[in-house]
């Protein structure tokens, strides 16, 4: 499988223009309280990944994206790892796949921040590989769509300790341009050894080839029996935000899922998905802290910043949006995956902020891609 290298130039003319203010699409929620929190929000930290950094001397990962940070069955943390490389640029297509995975038990409030102790299916050090089996590319296959995939990008992951199972949500993207960039559909792969991921064959919530359908991009959140499941449409683009649930065992069969939907009285469990929010989202990233605040963060794609939003619980009413990373602060900016062990109060919020920035002389030469840790206050 090679690199399309069309995504060099579509991340940089989509995030750009997210910075515009020309943009259609308006935020909403069902509530209308939109305004947003202009109080002081979330600084840089440290940049977790990079050439010079130990991710690429221990592991090769110099290049990437995401970093999303997910509670393993041991207790520990894994970030999951877009497209990743051997060298800074993408440019390079050197030794490219994807997803990747790091782990650390480092608190990310520490002085020294996040620093990773091992990587997915390497004992030690050496050349961390993708997490998935090769059945998850290209696969399922159905008659009436698009077959070409060039990459699996990493939605989320949960895990059970019941089980000692991970669950990895990902994308089967179908193409980078023309922008939006659109996903085949999105699965589910899982893990027993914390290793090898395994798709789950014949799973599938299959995109439209309008690119319309909102349950691409996933975060995901356990409380109690129940995952909560918040989604929206591939290539961070205008549209809906739904909220589902499904037993935790029952993660691999669809019709157990439910829907939050409006009825035109009342919300309930067990209906048609109504938005929960609209508007212009990156990749959302929904965690229940400690006391029980349910946080969200996403990328704001009509001001260019990554947000945060808080509620009683997922199928209570979001606040208002605080803005926490601008685009002057970290160009070209999305992410803003929560931390698991975020909390309430000053500087307990911590943040991966995903920064891709090119030469603007050149916009074929990129000259940052990477993933840093951001600290803020919801």
């Amino acid at each position: 499988m090679t690199r399309e290298p069309s995504r060099r130039q579509f991340l940089k003319t989509s995030v750009a223009l997210m910075a515009g203010s020309v943009l259609a699409g308006k935020l909403s929620d069902p509530a209308g309280v939109l305004a947003q929190d202009q109080a002081p929000g979330a600084v840089w930290k440290k940049r977790i990944t990079g050439a010079d950094l130990d991710t690429n001397r221990r592991w090769k990962v110099a290049g990437t994206d995401l970093g999303i940070p997910y509670v393993l069955e041991n207790g520990s943390i894994g970030y999951l790892f877009g497209d990743t490389f051997d060298q800074p640029w993408p440019e390079s297509g050197s030794d490219w796949r994807a997803p990747v995975m790091l782990r650390s038990n480092i608190h990310p409030s520490a002085p020294s921040g996040i620093v990773f102790d091992s990587a997915a299916k390497v004992l030690g050090n050496g050349r961390a590989p993708e997490i998935l089996d090769i059945n998850a590319h290209g696969d399922p296959n159905r008659g009436d769509w698009p077959q070409h995939e060039i990459s699996c990008i990493p939605n989320d992951g949960i895990s059970f300790p019941e089980t000692g199972r991970q669950i990895v949500s990902f994308q089967s993207i179908n193409r980078w341009n023309p922008s939006p960039w659109r996903s085949r559909y999105a699965t589910l792969a899982y893990s027993d050894n914390g290793n090898d991921f395994i798709r789950v064959p014949n799973l599938a919530w299959w995109n439209t080839e309008s690119n319309e359908d909102p349950f691409q991009m996933w975060t995901m959140q356990r409380d109690g029996e129940w995952v909560y499941i918040f989604s929206v449409r591939s290539g961070r683009q205008n549209g809906p935000m739904m909220l589902r649930r499904v037993h935790w065992k029952a993660m691999f069969f669809p019709a157990s899922y439910q829907g939050w939907g409006w009825n035109g009285t009342n919300w309930g469990w067990g209906r048609p998905c109504s938005p929960i929010l609209t508007g212009w989202f990156g990749e959302p990233s929904v965690r229940k802290l400690t006391d029980g605040t349910w946080a969200m963060c996403y990328l704001n794609g009509q001001t260019g910043n990554i947000v945060s939003r808080t509620a009683s619980g997922p199928d209570r009413i979001w606040s208002k949006e605080k803005t926490q990373v601008t685009f002057q602060q970290e160009p070209n900016l999305y992410g803003g995956f929560i931390h698991p062990w975020s909390a309430r109060g000053i500087n307990n919020l911590h943040l991966m902020v995903s920064k891709w920035t090119h030469d603007p002389n050149n916009p074929r030469v990129s000259t940052a891609y990477h993933v840093s840790q951001y600290v803020g206050t919801l």
